[in-house]
């Protein structure tokens, strides 16, 4: 990605040794998360691009709706990660009601983004968790460059979910590398 729009592999010195010794294991679980707007997106991204054995899972695919963080963080524990049937269950946001369920290939590993993906129950299964942190104004900046108008009136009500989030679960005490943009001399 370009400098100011998010996290750019080349500039995460280690990481990429971290996901290649993660993958040794083909049904590896790797988790990403990180406030909104932290870049968590664009860095899973380019490893699914640069690992294409990664089957990609964003959890703004199944939040059910703007309350519904609490509710899409265990969803990853409860299907995503079930180790006989991996799966998880879109929301249909026009609907606001729950949609179409997605099967996991559960021969191959898992990429699971997106704030809420590393917890005390998640990390236990986890081959790898990175957190990635990013100064506030630059989240929210972001983020509303993102999603504009659709997010502007929810930003307050999804950072006190990230904030209750954070202080019961610390995913970045629990994360084994750390992605930080504020060091990032060309951020």
């Amino acid at each position: 990605s370009s400098p100011g729009t998010g996290t750019s592999l080349p500039v995460v010195k280690g990481l990429e040794q971290r996901v290649t010794a993660a993958l040794q294991n083909e049904r590896a679980v790797i988790l990403v998360d990180g406030r909104s707007g932290s870049g968590k997106s664009t860095l899973a991204r380019e490893l699914a691009e640069r690992h294409p054995e990664l089957q990609l899972v964003r959890l703004d695919d199944f939040y059910p709706g703007w309350d519904g963080l609490e509710r899409g963080s265990r969803h990853v524990v409860d299907y995503v990660l079930d180790p006989v049937r991996p799966r998880w269950q879109a929301w249909d946001w026009v609907a606001n009601a729950p949609g179409a369920w997605h099967e996991l290939d559960p021969t191959r590993p898992v990429l699971i983004e997106g704030v809420g993906a590393i917890t005390a129950a998640s990390r236990a299964r986890a081959d790898l968790a990175v957190w990635v942190e990013t100064d506030d104004d630059t989240r929210r900046r972001r983020a509303l460059e993102r999603d504009g108008a659709t997010y502007e009136p929810h930003w307050e009500r999804w950072a006190a979910q990230e904030r209750a989030l954070l202080a019961r679960e610390h995913p970045r005490d629990g994360a084994d590398f750390v992605v930080d943009e504020r060091s990032q001399s060309d951020m």
